[in-house]
């Protein structure tokens, strides 16, 4: 099973995933600082993943200031949540991961600990935050697998598997519970412009699976689907509004609305700490601009004219009322998403 990111003895260990499919290597960052800059450059990136990157690189901060002073430890602590936090705005994991690694180390330090005893206390939080999205993941999965039919060819956009979590995936993971069932299953992955994660990331995940995957352009998306080629669409999330509206990557929206128009069913699969609890509606979610060199030039090769004007939003926002559902790990939210996702969420906090 693929696990992207790791605590390692000298830091935190990430597959390169600018790198795939063609080179398979690790890099190891030796200091908080090293792990935020992997996120912002996207060695590693899937909203779960760059959260769980963030809480072992906070972990690896603490652990390289244990012989500063209490009021140094303090200090230096408060910037990295900060800065780790704003790495990139709009997967709201990344900063629920900071919040919560802050919150256990202002409380440890209420109850009187020691540096140590704080770095000691953000390691634990670290790996439990690693773990339980790795249970998430195989419980949206066991959860989501009654939604795709046997025999089904599913359509997914970016990258929402082992890559993109702690490992196993979200809207991947759905398709790998259902062929863990003993259903057959194919999988359209479009490519998705500009970073290119289904060809690179989706297509080299599901084949290393035995998964039967077709590439496809972006572009090939509305013809698929008013073809009848497809069962169903589900992606990820890289955060969910309260009232159910879903930030994913950019190509997500008109694959939603060409899923509707074509009565194909569009399932959205994502944890719940992927949803944003005090931001009402989609409108409100804030969308990080990327390099323009991302989008004119490709593996270091330019392919658009000199000095053209680009946009590049990494996500759009996928309107409510065209999900047919939101697969979490406590269950199945359906609409109206404002009370079921709440339900889902009290759910989880009688468990936990």
């Amino acid at each position: 099973m693929l696990t992207p990111v790791e605590r390692s003895p000298d830091g935190v260990r990430m597959l390169d995933q600018r790198r795939l499919p063609l080179v398979e290597t690790w890099i190891v960052c030796a200091t908080p600082e090293d792990v935020e800059r992997a996120i912002r450059d996207m060695v590693v990136r899937g909203a779960p993943a760059i959260g769980i990157s963030a809480a072992f690189g906070l972990a690896l901060g603490a652990s390289r200031a244990v012989a500063d002073s209490s009021s140094a430890f303090d200090r230096r602590m408060e910037g990295l949540f900060d800065r780790m936090a704003q790495a990139r705005p709009t997967a709201i994991n990344l900063r629920w991961a900071c919040e919560r690694m802050r919150s256990v180390a202002r409380r440890e330090r209420e109850r009187g600990a020691d540096n140590r005893a704080v770095a000691a206390r953000l390691e634990e939080e670290a790996r439990r935050i690693h773990g339980e999205d790795l249970d998430a993941c195989r419980a949206m999965g066991r959860h989501g697998a009654v939604l795709v039919p046997d025999s089904a060819t599913v359509l997914t956009h970016c990258n929402a598997g082992g890559l993109a979590t702690a490992g196993y995936g979200t809207a991947l993971g759905v398709v790998r519970a259902a062929v863990e069932a003993g259903k057959k299953v194919r999988v359209f992955a479009d490519e998705t412009r500009p970073f290119l994660q289904g060809s690179r990331l989706t297509a080299w995940e599901l084949m290393r699976d035995g998964i039967d995957t077709v590439l496809i352009t972006d572009s090939s998306a509305g013809s698929v689907l008013h073809a009848g080629e497809v069962d169903l669409v589900i992606v990820g999330a890289d955060r969910i509004a309260r009232n159910g509206d879903v930030a994913n990557k950019i190509g997500t929206y008109p694959l939603s609305v060409l899923a509707k128009e074509n009565g194909v069913p569009f399932y959205v699969a994502a944890p719940i700490a992927t949803i944003d609890f005090d931001c009402p509606d989609g409108g409100k979610i804030p969308i990080e601009d990327r390099d323009s060199r991302e989008v004119t030039e490709l593996f270091g090769t330019q392919i658009a004219p000199a000095g053209v004007g680009v946009r590049n939003p990494a996500f759009d926002v996928t309107p409510a009322r065209y999900i047919a559902a939101i697969v979490t790990e406590e269950g199945i939210a359906r609409p109206p998403f404002d009370r079921s996702l709440e339900e889902l969420r009290d759910v989880a906090r009688k468990r936990r």
